[in-house]
């Protein structure tokens, strides 16, 4: 059986703004720690009218104070967007402040599209290709301070935040292996490679002082209700987000339409069927099957589940089904 977590984008929804989005992120990751869910991460998005966690940082420091017990983290923060040291000092002070309980997931995509990026970053002299070495520099910071070391992080320094690897490729997963670091694939919406990134990732792995055995996340879909049919129903929406993000026009999470995929084109169709595999729509028998299945052709060791359903308390109750039907 594997553990389960939520990935929350804190979905601004249509007719609502992101004051309410982020009531309900805390409202869910409270529900969230006493179902017992392993962690409960938020994603960096920029420039996206659907997303209210841009300030990461600042939203994980929100939920680790509006609850107890969950480790809380990232899913992830998008390291070239920011000078390593920078996160080093964020999270050394979200680790400060709630020890034992910080998670920094990190991805090496920009979060948003190139134009956002150099509002960012205001130059993109840095690339993807400078991930790896900012990450070993992350690490550097968080560990016990040199003898002579000029630059530290404080706070920061000695607070040995778990780093984990993020990735939808086989970069991220060779990374992760190399070193030595838990790896989080993004299969609830880029699939292709997942099988091949779980065995390169479990094959080439190297002990480190973080972690002596691999170990791997994968992102998974839920929609769960009362039946299969109203899941289907209430899935429409994160459905349409997800063919409007595709088309180049993210907006607000849209209320659910009945019978929506039949209004697809077929490339559409085809698009929305390669997410079946790492999801879990339908009644709680339906959901606990698909849960069940695909642990047991990946092996994973946890799930990040995703949900977005239009009606806050619909996606409760989805995350309260999720773990019954897993035992958590």
């Amino acid at each position: 059986m594997a553990k389960l977590s939520v990935l929350d984008l804190a979905p601004i929804t249509e007719g609502s703004n992101a004051s309410q989005a982020l009531a309900n992120s805390l409202d869910l990751a409270q529900l969230a720690e006493r179902l017992h869910y392993q962690r409960y991460w938020v994603a960096e998005h920029h420039n996206m009218r659907g997303i209210a966690s841009s300030a990461t940082a600042v939203l994980i420091g929100h939920l680790a104070g509006g609850t107890s017990t969950i480790r809380v983290g990232s899913g992830g923060i998008m390291l070239p967007n920011h000078a390593p040291l920078v996160i080093a000092e964020q999270f050394g002070t979200l680790a400060s402040l709630y020890p034992g309980r910080i998670d920094l997931g990190l991805g090496r995509a920009p979060g948003t599209d190139q134009l956002t990026a150099q509002a960012l970053r205001r130059t993109l002299s840095g690339s993807s290709d400078d991930f790896p070495r900012d990450v070993v520099e992350l690490q550097h910071y968080f560990k016990e301070p040199e003898p002579g070391q000029r630059v530290m992080a404080t706070p920061g320094a000695g607070t040995n935040v778990p780093l984990w690897i993020l990735g939808s490729s086989l970069f991220g997963a060779q990374l992760a292996a190399a070193l030595g670091l838990p790896f989080a694939f993004a299969s609830h919406f880029a699939p292709a490679q997942l099988d091949e990134a779980i065995a390169i990732y479990r094959q080439t792995f190297k002990p480190s002082e973080q972690l002596q055995q691999p170990y791997i996340m994968l992102g998974f879909n839920l929609c769960a209700a009362a039946t299969d049919e109203e899941a289907l129903y209430l899935r429409s929406s994160s459905l349409q987000s997800f063919i409007n993000l595709r088309r180049g026009s993210p907006g607000p999470l849209p209320p659910p339409i009945a019978d929506f995929e039949q209004t697809l084109s077929p490339p559409d169709r085809a698009l929305l069927s390669s997410l079946s595999r790492c999801s879990a729509v339908g009644s709680p028998a339906t959901v606990k099957r698909s849960i069940d299945d695909f642990v047991e052709q990946t092996g994973a060791d946890e799930l990040m589940l995703v949900c977005s359903i239009f009606d806050h308390s619909k996606r409760l109750e989805a995350f309260r089904i999720a773990a019954d039907v897993n035992g958590s």
